[in-house]
């Protein structure tokens, strides 16, 4: 196949500013994936479940991602030492009792795995 000059770059995350992290029980953690359209994935890596916000995309925040640098608002997490690809969520608020949320293994991510270390060594 001929090539047609395109370059190709990868240039990978160099730093994460995390600005709050917040351990939450296992329920709570689960209950916060739960929107009015239906569930959003958690994440896992390493014996870890969380999530994370990310900053608004501003002028500044755009310009430290080209650069290199992302910003995550939130994180929230607990310890869970074996994944599993779907949680269970009872809860008497959602009416039919249990709700499914899915988890992404995370562990082939390097940035992933070096925000766990780096999670580990700050709790």
């Amino acid at each position: 196949m001929a090539n047609n000059g395109v370059k190709i770059s990868f240039d990978p995350i160099k730093e994460v500013v995390i600005h709050e992290f917040v351990q939450l029980d296992m329920d709570d953690l689960l209950r916060e994936r739960v929107t009015p359209a239906g569930t959003l994935p958690l994440l896992w890596c390493d014996g870890m479940l969380y999530s994370f916000q990310s900053m608004p995309m501003t002028r500044d925040i755009i310009k430290d991602y080209l650069m290199g640098k992302i910003h995550w608002a939130e994180v929230h997490y607990t310890k869970m030492d074996r994944y599993q690809q779907v949680m269970n969520l009872n809860d008497e608020h959602f009416g039919s009792g249990e709700m499914k949320i899915r988890v992404i293994d995370t562990t082939k991510s390097q940035l992933h795995k070096s925000f766990v270390k780096w999670l580990k060594g700050n709790i």
